[in-house]
């Protein structure tokens, strides 16, 4: 079956396009609102400005993709390979992005307010002036990220790989203390 590839300000809410091949699809803009993604390729699709609140992304292939402000709170992205997408501006509050594979995505000003990363790689992650107030990184593997002028309060970081991670003021979680081996 041959799945058009122009979504456009499509309104695709509750849509169901569990392994959809949607590679290089343009879905700027679209309404995909508690849509079912599990498993589908967007590798380079064009998110951006979309609406995936509450959309179910789990295994998905976004890598490439771009999403600048894209609103993907509470969306479900567990296990997703986000390799290399931009991410800039996006809203991840209160998304589930557990053993999500972040590595080289730009996440530059991003929302991950309450945000679970637990177990997710972050690696040459650019996170710079992002909010992560209240998120779960226990056990990500932050290393070589950027985290410039971040908001971690209230971070979980237990277990955090932060080696190599560039830290300039970054406000970090109460009563919490950078120890950096030399």
């Amino acid at each position: 079956m041959t799945i058009p590839k122009d979504f456009n300000s499509a309104n695709l809410a509750s849509a169901n396009m569990q392994e959809a091949n949607l590679w290089n699809a343009n879905l700027q803009g679209a309404y995909l609102y508690h849509a079912n993604l599990q498993g589908a390729d967007l590798t380079w699709a064009n998110l951006t400005e979309t609406n995936l609140t509450y959309a179910k992304l789990t295994k998905a292939k976004l890598v490439y993709a771009k999403m600048v402000g894209a609103d993907l709170n509470h969306a479900k992205l567990v296990g997703a390979d986000m390799t290399w997408a931009d991410l800039t501006e996006v809203s991840l509050q209160n998304a589930n992005l557990q053993g999500a594979k972040l590595i080289n995505v730009n996440l530059t000003g991003a929302d991950l307010r309450v945000a679970d990363l637990r177990g997710a790689g972050l690696q040459s992650t650019n996170l710079t002036g992002a909010n992560l107030k209240d998120a779960w990184l226990e056990n990500a593997n932050l290393e070589n990220v950027w985290l410039e002028n971040a908001n971690l309060t209230d971070a979980n970081l237990t277990g955090a790989n932060l080696s190599g991670a560039i830290l300039d003021n970054v406000i970090w979680p109460e009563g919490w203390k950078l120890v950096r081996d030399e």
